[in-house]
């Protein structure tokens, strides 16, 4: 009786030990998944965001806005990461929204005015351009589809009538306002007879000269199109082909005799004498 009491004990002892071993080996392995884990989250920093959509012309208020985790090395330029830096406490002013934002999106710099700043044209200017209007009409603003935010090829044309030629003098270029309207949500078209564009100094002598020179013709660029457009320039000699020119007819030369009978004179052909 004794010797399969101790012959029991044992065999406890044994699964004892063997389960001891078996959650040491689980707890090891979760406390490895667990540093493992750790070590692999990425730091973060508050970052303001806005509550729900917010439109060209709002007023940016506190009850607008709250923070979120953003990962650290992925926060975009000119955020606000605290309250005060949005809404100054020594500063009465509003900040007005200039760009639309839409819900979650990150408070930027560029997409707010300054506080008690408003919402005007120099306000969205990029530091270092300038705002030039152009002159257009229903067959060179493209029937009236064009938009603040859209970007446009412009081409000038000058010359005389037998001389003159189409040259893509500037690509690319942003518009940013439509008569005097600047919002880029608007979606009903309408007939400009104004476009404003964001130009460096040199570009505004360019364009100022060219609209004093000629015709300007704008060719409205894709949302999705990166392309760089090449130097593009037709002539009126290259739009009309080269000129045709008149066959040459050989004359045959002809010799001839007069004769009279009575009071009529008669012209008898007779063949040229050759030359010796």
């Amino acid at each position: 009786m004794r010797l399969i009491f101790g012959l029991l004990l044992l065999v406890g002892l044994g699964l004892a030990g063997f389960a001891i071993n078996t959650a040491k080996g689980r707890f090891d392995q979760y406390q490895n998944a667990l540093n493992q884990s750790q070590s692999a989250i990425v730091p973060v920093r508050d970052v303001y965001v806005v509550k729900r959509q917010l439109r060209y012309g709002d007023i940016l208020r506190p009850d607008d806005v709250r923070a979120v985790s953003w990962p650290e090395d992925a926060v975009p330029a000119g955020t606000f990461d605290t309250l005060d830096a949005i809404f100054p406490t020594d500063d009465d002013g509003q900040r007005t929204v200039l760009r639309v934002m839409e819900r979650d999106e990150p408070i930027l710099l560029t997409k707010v005015t300054q506080p008690g700043q408003e919402a005007g044209l120099a306000a969205a200017l990029t530091k270092g351009m300038r705002a030039f209007t152009l002159q257009v009409d229903v067959n060179s603003g493209v029937s009236g589809f064009l938009r603040p935010g859209d970007r446009v090829d412009v081409y000038w044309t000058g010359g005389s009538s037998t001389g003159g030629v189409t040259r893509l003098i500037h690509a690319n270029l942003p518009l940013i306002a439509i008569d005097q309207q600047t919002d880029e949500e608007r979606n009903s078209p309408t007939i400009a007879r104004n476009i404003t564009v964001e130009v460096t100094p040199a570009e505004v002598a360019k364009l100022a000269q060219a609209q004093a020179t000629g015709r300007l013709t704008l060719a409205l660029v894709g949302v999705r199109d990166d392309t760089q457009s090449p130097t593009v320039e037709a002539t009126l000699a290259e739009i009309l082909g080269p000129k045709e020119q008149a066959p040459v007819v050989e004359r045959q030369e002809t010799c001839s005799v007069r004769t009279r009978k009575g009071g009529e004179v008669a012209r008898i052909q007779i063949p040229c004498p050759q030359d010796g």
